[in-house]
C-alpha cells in the first residue's frame, strides 16, 4: 500500500510536469515579449525616422535664412524661444512671390536677360541649362516622367528588372535606330536616385500594373515588400513573357566576337584552315 501511494505523481495543472520540473511558461511569455518589442519598432522607427529627417532640413533651412532678416523685423528678437519653420515659411513666402512675378511681362522680360548673361559664360552655361532642364521635366504639371513601371530584360536576356519610363527618344538617338525606343531609368537598390539610362525598343518593354510609388519601394525594400496584383483572375493566370527560350541556347563566338545563339549541343565544325 505504502509502495502504491509513493509512486503516485502529482496531479496536472499544480504547475510542474510529470517529471516534476516546471512548465517553461517564462519561454512563451519572452516570445510574446520579443513580438511586442518587434511590433514596436516597425510602428514607431518610420514615424521617428520621417520626423528626424524632417526636423533636420527645417533646422537647416532656419538656420540659413533667420540669420538673414535685420533684428527688429525677426520675431526671436522680441521672445525667449526661437520659432521652428519661421526661416522654411519665409523661403516658401519668397518663392510664391517669385513665381507671381516672373508671370507678368516685367518677369518675362528679367528673366530673358538674365538667361542672356548666364548664356555667355562658358561653365555657367553648362549647369544651368542642364538644371533648367531637369526641373522642367520633372516639376511640369503635363511631363510623363516616372509616370509608368515596366519590366526589362537586364543585364541579360532572361533576367527581369524593374524601370521607369522617363519619355519617348528623339534625336540623334532615335534616328539611328531602326525600331522605336523609349527612355527608361533603371534604378538601383535601395538607393533608387542612382541608376542608369537606357534606350530601350517599345516592344521589349513589358507594362506593370503597379503604381509608381509601389514599384518604388519595392526596388528599395530590395523585394521584400511586394504590391500584390490587381490585375483580374484571367490576366494573372496568362503569363505574358519567359526565359525558357534563352535557356536552351547557348552562345556561339565567332572570330569576330559576333554573338550567335545556336542550340545547345550542336555541334560547329570549324575548319582552321579557313
Amino acid at each position: 500500500m505504502k509502495n502504491d501511494i509513493s509512486q503516485k505523481q502529482p496531479p496536472l495543472g499544480d504547475g510542474k510536469s510529470m517529471a516534476g520540473n516546471p512548465i517553461p511558461v517564462e519561454a512563451s511569455l519572452g516570445a510574446r515579449l520579443r513580438n511586442y518589442f518587434l511590433a514596436g519598432i516597425l510602428v514607431t522607427a518610420p514615424i521617428g525616422i520621417t520626423f528626424y529627417l524632417a526636423w533636420i532640413f527645417i533646422d537647416f533651412v532656419d538656420g540659413q535664412v533667420t540669420p538673414l532678416l535685420p533684428a527688429k523685423y525677426n520675431p526671436e528678437t522680441y521672445l525667449t524661444y526661437g520659432l521652428p519653420g519661421l526661416g522654411l515659411l519665409i523661403v516658401i513666402v519668397v518663392l510664391i512671390l517669385i513665381g507671381a512675378l516672373t508671370a507678368g511681362f516685367v518677369g518675362h522680360a528679367f528673366t530673358r536677360a538674365s538667361e542672356r548673361v548666364l548664356a555667355r559664360m562658358p561653365v555657367i552655361r553648362s549647369v544651368y541649362g542642364a538644371v533648367k532642364q531637369v526641373l522642367e521635366t520633372v516639376l511640369a504639371q503635363q511631363s510623363k516622367a516616372f509616370r509608368e513601371a515596366v519590366l526589362v530584360e537586364y543585364p541579360r536576356r532572361g533576367i527581369w528588372a524593374i524601370a521607369f519610363i522617363t519619355g519617348r527618344t528623339e534625336g540623334e538617338v532615335q534616328n539611328i535606330t531602326k525600331e522605336e525606343v523609349i527612355n527608361i531609368f533603371l534604378p538601383t537598390t535601395p538607393n533608387p536616385t542612382s541608376g542608369f539610362l537606357l534606350f530601350v525598343p517599345k516592344k521589349e518593354l513589358v507594362p506593370l500594373s503597379m503604381t509608381v510609388e509601389e514599384a518604388i519601394k519595392m526596388v528599395i525594400s530590395g523585394g521584400i515588400v511586394t504590391p500584390p496584383d490587381r490585375r483580374p483572375e484571367e490576366e494573372r493566370k496568362r503569363p505574358v513573357v519567359a526565359a525558357a527560350t534563352f535557356e536552351e541556347l547557348d552562345i556561339l563566338r565567332e572570330g569576330e566576337r559576333a554573338p550567335v545563339l545556336v542550340p545547345k549541343g550542336f555541334e560547329v565544325n570549324r575548319n582552321e584552315d579557313t
